[in-house]
């Protein structure tokens, strides 16, 4: 009965795309392993019948890993998604989506056919109305169920092979939360405890820039389906130089909590945000993955850090050394490989020498350090709305030096790689499948682009857009006031003339001059008629 129920509540909802889509977290879905929903424009599976793709198997590479994960057969990630589904919908043209009913990045309309570049911007760039907007619908996320997605809380193996599924409604803003715990988190190896922590399917190794770039992109899609603005675009953080955390603000990502250093001020919205797999030592201890219950507020206290692990926030000058790196990685492709743009950019590449194993974090992971809260939990650190201006921003940098060095595509390592950081490797845990080579590309192909990467022109246009944005919506108040001064003004010289006019031919009385010659009578004299000639000042009233 309770099977049933789950069955008839999962057939309710309307699907889109992704990670665990929910008509494919079913019992039957799984031990069929086929993910092929259907696109509702036909009823047919992956929108067959009206050519938009079909459900296909899915074909993995056999390519070697690097040694860095000598396993084999233990963990869902492995080759995903083989794991869970060998069937998937593979979409043609400019069709993407679990079931093909969405539109490739960059690309809008029912058909797909428009293609449109949005703009990246600088957080502080924003107008205030972008601003409260920006805040306003990442609450919205954190405050809507997802009617598209559900979460794994088990292992394939715990879900006995998909007779028993596990998985657990979440917000939208948490579906990307346990997305980025999932590819991040240890595997497991059986038994509480027994964990093997030298593996990320995001981090640490090439796939680390790519895997955010898709991720960004996905969680910008579903905003944008979430609020219906299409135009709606991640701002970024740029944090070179900072001297604390700029964007810890109540208006922004909210202030440091009079009550609490760690927490997040009740003036913001995020003060009420609770945080989910953000435990990542108690699941290893109990041998297990998160439950995605809530586990309490989101923690935060920039600059109050371990000063030995991260001195200060990233330079100027440490971003452009790391940009002047001409190889993207180098062997081992890990945290130890040395004058690697990607190992330097994420932070365990030294950005003032490029050796790796550095003993001082830097770049993406040093800003993570110092917000010294949920930020600096590498599985927890999305429950921070800071991750998303922080990573837009390291994105950015990755595109200027794809743009500064042109890679071949060659340059994207096929083998050898820690396991799940191939070019042929597909990310874990996106459904529809994206490979890791297909985001080695400019962002322009991808149909975005960042303020800051703009001409001389255009950055300059842009710098000034939120004056003039607040000058344009100011303007009627301000020819409204000087209105009312203008009509003031005429009234104050009506009565002036009113009244020049009644004394008009009669005898003012005495008292002090108005330029023009108008008088004004005086109650009681500065000076009385009999003393005038004890005054030994002739030109007092001049002078006066």
């Amino acid at each position: 009965m309770w099977l049933l129920e789950v069955v008839i509540f999962l057939l309710c909802l309307v699907p889109t795309h992704q990670q665990f889509p929910r008509l494919c977290a079913t019992q039957e879905a799984l031990q069929s392993r086929e993910c092929c929903p259907p696109w509702q424009g036909d009823g047919s599976a992956c929108g067959a019948r009206s050519g938009r793709g079909s459900c296909e198997d899915v074909s993995v590479s056999d390519q070697p890993d690097g040694p860095q994960y000598p396993f084999s057969g233990l963990d869902d990630r492995e080759k995903w998604p083989l794991v869970f589904f060998n069937r998937t919908c593979q979409c043609t043209g400019n069709f993407m989506g679990f079931n093909c009913a969405d539109c490739k990045f960059g690309y809008f309309g029912e058909r797909c056919s428009e293609r449109r570049e949005s703009l990246r911007r600088n957080v502080f760039h924003l107008t205030r109305a972008e601003r409260n907007r920006f805040v306003s619908y990442l609450n919205l996320a954190k405050q809507t169920l997802s009617s598209d997605y559900v979460v794994a809380t088990g292992t394939y193996r715990e879900m006995q092979n998909g007779s028993n599924p596990l998985f657990a409604n979440v917000t939208i803003y948490d579906v990307f939360v346990w997305m980025h715990y999932y590819v991040s988190r240890n595997a497991l190896l059986g038994g509480p405890g027994n964990v093997w922590a030298n593996v990320d399917f995001a981090h640490w190794a090439p796939a680390f820039s790519p895997w955010h770039r898709v991720y960004l992109l996905h969680w910008e899609h579903e905003i944008r389906k979430l609020t219906g603005d299409t135009t709606f675009s991640i701002p970024y953080w740029d944090w070179r130089d900072a001297q604390g955390c700029d964007v810890c603000t109540d208006e922004l990502m909210g202030s440091r909590s009079p009550l609490d250093p760690n927490l997040i001020s009740p003036s913001s919205v995020f003060s009420s945000w609770k945080v989910l797999c953000s435990q990542a030592e108690e699941y290893n201890n109990r041998g297990v993955l998160c439950d995605a219950r809530e586990e309490g507020p989101v923690q935060r206290n920039p600059g109050n850090h371990d000063r030995n692990l991260v001195a200060r926030i990233p330079t100027s000058a440490e971003v452009e050394f790391t940009l002047s790196l001409p190889n993207y990685d180098t062997e081992p492709m890990d945290r130890t490989a040395n004058m690697s743009f990607r190992n330097t950019l994420e932070g365990f590449g030294d950005p003032q020498t490029g050796l790796g194993s550095s003993s001082r974090l830097g770049m993406h992971a040093a800003l993570h350090v110092f917000m010294n809260g949920s930020m600096s939990s590498v599985q927890g650190s999305a429950n921070d709305p800071i991750f998303l201006l922080h990573h837009a921003f390291v994105d950015s940098i990755y595109e200027q030096w794809l743009r500064r060095h042109n890679p071949d595509p060659s340059q994207y390592p096929q083998a050898n790689a820690p396991i799940g950081h191939n070019g042929d490797y597909y990310m874990a845990p996106f459904i529809p499948l994206h490979q890791n080579k297909e985001y080695f590309i400019s962002s322009k192909d991808l149909g975005y682009e960042y303020s800051h990467l703009l001409d001389t022109n255009q950055r300059l246009s842009e710098s000034l857009r939120p004056y003039l944005e607040e000058l344009r919506e100011t303007w009627p108040w301000m020819l409204c006031a000087a209105l009312c001064g203008v009509i003031v003004t005429m009234a104050v010289a009506v009565a002036v003339q009113i009244v020049k006019q009644r004394y008009r031919g009669s005898s003012w009385p005495q008292g002090r001059s108005w330029r023009g010659g108008f008088v004004l009578p005086e109650r009681q004299p500065l000076i009385r008629s009999d003393e005038k000639s004890n005054i030994n000042h002739p030109n007092y009233q001049t002078a006066m």
